[in-house]
């Protein structure tokens, strides 16, 4: 069943970026009483899953899910339809179009994108607003468990100052990106700051580590399962741990410490059960462990037990409209500087790039909206980003040497854009089966 969860993600996600773009191509060329012969979701190659001609278009959806197209006709594409292009020149062709609406049935793709993820931020700050706790309130500092972490020289119970200079005021989602993307932290330790430099290899070294957070509060050592062969049978689901051996715990962090220095030995604890301080004696193994699972508690009930005070921030319609603007805004300057690192062979973040395997792996295995439109925006940025990008093929391509006719005043000849569209297509597939064979890479070795 989880699977069929991430899959129905990933296909309405991909459907939806992939009609809009497409849409953004469709809607001007018609405006510009120009012929579009084929509106694809999907490809379609060699036969359709269903197709209907509507007008002068043929509407359909193909059987390979690797995008979507709009053929417009008298224009140099992916189809390579040399026999069009070797015949008169017809009024209704892209090419007999002036550079300007050939410029804007180009750029509606990506433009489209743009738009879509900024109303998506927009109605997501509307209907669920922003949950965070304020950087202030955690008085203890944040937990840091993740080795390259570690590594860098952060500590459990350093508190984040600012990243990048940009000062930290809330601990929220976006706290582990923007540490990934950063070039320096300034942190507070035992009352002292300190500046942390970002190693330039951090996201390879990442890549190298078990998945998981970067940082993340500091949470209670509860009880979620006691395991069979465990000597502390005398605990229970939900127990929290509040001392070990007469050393108070308030943290999971705490215990362990305490543990590894009784390995092998029985000690007092006190245990809180049912709101109620329970006195109970626990047996520590060789290993320095309690034979249990800790069990994570929820932000509600870590807020019942007075460790932080979860803040949520409501928005009305017109209030949410600069909010989703500037969260579209910094996810776009995000992905910009996620692109830097990719192209910087010293970051080595190349080879972190993904494929399909990578992008169905974000969607989650339970249906959360809020976390499907999330993802949708960000992937409708990168979506309109890699378009813009000018290599021949892509709309950034036809972009390129639309400004170039329109700047010169020459447009290109047929054969040198049939050749350039040739050599984007070599680098549009070679890119993918670098970012799709290291999806495989990773799933082969488990990294």
């Amino acid at each position: 069943m989880d699977i069929v969860i991430k899959l129905s993600q990933f296909l309405l996600s991909l459907s939806l970026l992939i009609i809009l773009h497409e849409l953004g191509h469709f809607i001007p060329a018609k405006l510009f009483k120009t012929r579009v012969e084929k509106f694809y979701l999907f490809f379609d190659v060699k036969y359709s899953l269903f197709k209907k001609k509507i007008g002068e278009t043929e509407y359909g959806i193909g059987w390979l899910p690797l995008g979507g197209y709009v053929k417009i006709s008298g224009m140099i594409d992916e189809s390579m339809d040399k026999e069009q292009m070797a015949q008169e020149p017809q009024p209704w062709e892209f090419r007999t179009k002036p550079a300007w609406q050939r410029l804007i049935i180009m750029l509606g793709g990506v433009t489209v994108n743009f738009i879509l993820a900024f109303i998506i931020y927009i109605g997501m700050a509307f209907a669920y607003g922003d949950t965070y706790i304020a950087n202030a309130d955690l008085k203890d500092g944040v937990a840091i468990e993740n080795p390259v972490m570690i590594k860098a020289g952060f500590k459990t119970g350093d508190k984040i100052i600012s990243i990048d200079n940009n000062p930290v005021e809330n601990f929220d989602k976006d706290m582990n990106m923007n540490i990934i993307m950063a070039k320096e932290v300034l942190i507070e330790r035992n009352g002292q700051q300190q500046t942390i430099k970002m190693p330039t290899d951090f996201v390879d070294q990442l890549s190298k580590t078990e998945k998981g957070l970067l940082i993340d509060i500091r949470r209670p050592f509860a009880i979620g399962q006691v395991a069979e062969d465990s000597p502390n049978q005398n605990l229970k689901p939900k127990d929290l741990i509040l001392s070990l051996n007469g050393q108070k715990i308030k943290y999971f962090d705490e215990a362990k410490a305490v543990l590894e220095a009784n390995k092998g030995k029985q000690i007092s604890a006190v245990v809180l059960r049912n709101l109620k301080e329970t006195p109970i004696d626990l047996k520590v193994n060789k290993e320095g462990k309690l034979g249990v699972v800790a069990g994570g508690l929820d932000m509600k009930s870590l807020e019942k037990l007075g460790y932080y005070k979860i803040s949520t921030k409501e928005y009305g319609f017109f209030e949410s409209i600069p909010v989703g603007l500037q969260k579209g805004k910094d996810q776009l300057v995000g992905y910009g500087k996620q692109l830097k690192m990719i192209f910087n062979p010293e970051t080595k973040a190349y080879k972190q790039v993904g494929g399909f395997a990578a992008i169905f792996n974000i969607f989650p295995t339970s249906w959360s909206w809020e976390v499907f439109w999330s993802i949708t925006a960000l992937l409708s940025i990168m979506l309109g980003v890699m378009n813009l990008l000018p290599i021949p093929a892509l709309d950034g391509g036809h972009v390129m040497f639309l400004l170039y006719e329109i700047i010169s005043g020459k447009k290109p000849s047929d054969k040198f854009l049939e050749n350039a569209q040739m050599v984007g297509f070599v680098l549009l597939i070679s890119l993918l089966l670098f970012a799709n064979g290291n999806d495989i890479y990773k799933a082969i070795v488990g990294k």
